[in-house]
């Protein structure tokens, strides 16, 4: 049998239903994608496949038509998509009972859990991207390291006392820095405000942290900020791609995390890590959060400082160097994009 692929109207609501009732079938959400196909037959949606930029998600197909190469058509259609935007590297979530499926078109396992796997395909994968770091940022290899992992949206003195901390305690230090673009503060800016807030201590590299660390292939939830009865398992990827690839790559011994008063997804995945990066040999260390007048401080605390125009309250709980940003052109427009968001639609 002969199956055609249709790319649906994302602005329908009827269309966009149709993909959400059919994929409540299998136990899946259909959220946060910018291409879905499906394939049809007699008018009901058979199979479907969604992505979100270089992430191919929300793939399946109807029990009575496995097995007849639909899984091939919807990923070939899916790939042709991509390579026209020009996206030659991609990630799938998928089950692991699917894993096969996409083996056979050229996928690889990075990781997986009980419930959630996930692959990639494409002219790069994590190996080559941990050789381009090592060569890049001179990572020694006899030499063992403490890692932080971090947003810093913006970098405050919370995030500094951490950094401190390790790196009193260690030799060397490495602050991965989430690349993501999905915060306030942009990505290119929060790595130079942490590299300009940290560069008096010379055993710590900053460093991007590329496609596999806090990225929204490895932790969608992250960035979603919400409760989701899968996020425990997207913990679990996290932190077993950081564990099994980076650590034992970079020789990375310890993990520093701050302690987590207010957000439930970081402090999930503080609890996972402490979980999950034991098995590969590596301590986690979670560190109260540095406090001033008997509150943490936070990001999100600057933030909110930030949109109600209270900057002097601000030079308290960051940096010379973030604070300085702040008063420049480019901070300010950051600042008023703050605080247009909270303004009624």
């Amino acid at each position: 049998m002969y199956f055609n692929t249709q790319k649906i109207n994302l602005n329908s609501k009827i269309e966009v239903n149709r993909v959400e009732e059919f994929l409540k079938g299998f136990a899946l959400k259909y959220e946060d994608v910018d291409y879905t196909l499906i394939i049809e037959e007699d008018g009901e949606i058979i199979a479907t496949c969604s992505k979100k930029n270089n992430i191919v998600k929300c793939f399946a197909i109807s029990e009575d038509y496995q097995g007849q190469g639909i899984s091939n058509i919807l990923i070939t259609d899916i790939t042709n998509k991509l390579f026209e935007e020009g996206i030659y590297h991609n990630f799938i979530f998928t089950k692991p009972s699917n894993n096969f499926l996409f083996e056979g078109l050229g996928y690889k396992v990075i990781v997986d859990t009980d419930k959630v796997s996930l692959l990639e395909v494409g002219n790069k994968n994590i190996h080559s991207e941990l050789e381009n770091l090592k060569k890049n940022y001179e990572i020694k290899e006899n030499e063992k390291y403490a890692a932080l992992i971090m947003n810093c949206n913006p970098f405050t003195l919370g995030h500094k006392y951490i950094v401190e901390k390790a790196a009193k305690e260690n030799s060397n230090v490495i602050i991965f820095v989430v690349e993501e673009d999905k915060s306030s503060f942009p990505f290119q800016i929060r790595f130079q405000l942490i590299k300009e807030g940290v560069k008096e201590l010379k055993n710590v590299t900053v460093i991007p942290g590329g496609n596999y660390i806090i990225s929204s292939a490895t932790f969608p939830n992250y960035f979603l900020r919400k409760d989701d009865d899968i996020l425990k398992e997207y913990t679990k990827i996290d932190g077993n791609v950081f564990g099994r690839y980076f650590c034992k790559e970079l020789n990375i011994t310890k993990r520093y995390v701050g302690s987590e008063p207010y957000c439930n997804v970081t402090n999930t995945y503080n609890e996972t890590l402490k979980e999950v990066l034991p098995k590969y040999g590596v301590e986690v260390e979670v560190i109260e959060r540095c406090e001033i007048e008997n509150k943490a401080i936070s990001a999100s605390r600057v933030r909110e400082l930030l949109k109600e125009d209270k900057l002097e309250e601000v030079r308290a709980l960051v940096p010379q160097t973030t604070y300085e940003f702040l008063e420049s052109s480019v901070g300010k427009d950051i600042v008023e994009k703050l605080k247009l968001r909270d303004l009624p639609h």
